[in-house]
């Protein structure tokens, strides 16, 4: 996913997101992959997050691997996360959801 204009909400992929140079993302982002080369509000849960020289990052940043090059800023807190609190929880929600739907059409064609 690419974010060139103004997004405000949750953004959720099991991919990478890159905010590009004009992008503005605030809110919450859960994602396999972000890389920040705009600007950034809020909280990332991601196994990799980078910041590029143009990138700036404000809030609260869940990630094991973070990187910030030379001219990127971040100003706010990172914490340590887990797979299963980024990627695999959308997975298994995603199942989830799936067999719900299953169980509901087996209820309706058994009536």
């Amino acid at each position: 996913m690419h974010v060139d204009g103004y997004m405000e909400g949750k953004i959720n992929t099991e991919k990478t997101l890159i905010i590009s140079r004009s992008g503005r993302v605030k809110g919450e982002i859960i994602a396999d992959k972000v890389i920040i080369n705009g600007l950034f509000e809020g909280e990332c849960y991601a196994n990799h997050v980078e910041i590029l020289p143009h990138g700036k990052a404000q809030g609260t940043i869940h990630s094991d691997e973070l990187s910030i090059e030379r001219g990127g800023h971040f100003i706010g807190e990172s914490q340590p996360t887990t797979e299963d609190q980024v990627v695999k929880l959308q997975q298994h929600e995603a199942k989830a959801e799936l067999s719900n739907e299953k169980a509901s059409k087996k209820d309706s064609s058994a009536s």
